[in-house]
């Protein structure tokens, strides 16, 4: 390996598109001349299994003979400009509100993208957690698996708890905002 190969730096960028399927993505960023490619087993150490097409992403990243490639994750943000209409659920909430509910911490029931929900059972109680997948999108993810260990920002909406934030268990495990 040569002395660039060795050195990174950190970038930041947007998603330009990750397949959990395939098991890669890419960045773009202004910083880097080409494309960052973002392997699945980088974004899992991070603790996510999937990110969302337009997040906010900062990496270190390493040019190799292969190109620019994300080497760690540091911070995955929402998409800009995304807003969640959370109706009369809790409409009356901006993201201030939001940050000071407590993460809760949860493992996923089931989510299917398709159908655009899922639940989550937050550990210590019995009843199930809505997440609607434009929760999961302005949380800066694109799906979850089951099993999968998280933190949800919770409101009491008419039908029971829905979620209104989704963290994943290690950034929250980090002090996440």
């Amino acid at each position: 390996m040569t002395e660039e190969e060795e050195v990174m730096h950190e970038v930041h960028g947007r998603v330009k598109w990750f397949d959990p399927t395939k098991g890669f993505g890419f960045i773009v960023s202004d910083e880097a001349q080409t494309d960052v490619l973002l392997h699945a087993n980088v974004l899992r150490n991070f603790g996510q299994g999937s990110v969302a097409d337009g997040a906010g992403i900062t990496v270190r990243v390493q040019k190799t003979q292969r190109g620019v490639q994300a080497v760690e994750v540091l911070k995955i943000e929402p998409p800009e400009g995304v807003v969640f209409p959370l109706g009369d659920e809790a409409g009356q909430m901006d993201s201030a509100d939001i940050l000071a509910l407590p993460l809760e911490a949860a493992r996923v029931k089931w989510f299917d993208k398709g159908k655009g929900f899922g639940f989550a059972n937050v550990f210590g109680r019995s009843e199930d957690v809505f997440v609607h997948v434009e929760v999961l999108r302005v949380s800066g993810f694109a799906d979850l698996a089951a099993g999968e260990a998280v933190a949800l920002r919770i409101v009491e909406g008419k039908r029971g708890r829905m979620a209104v934030q989704v963290v994943s268990w290690e950034t929250a495990t980090r002090g996440a905002p």
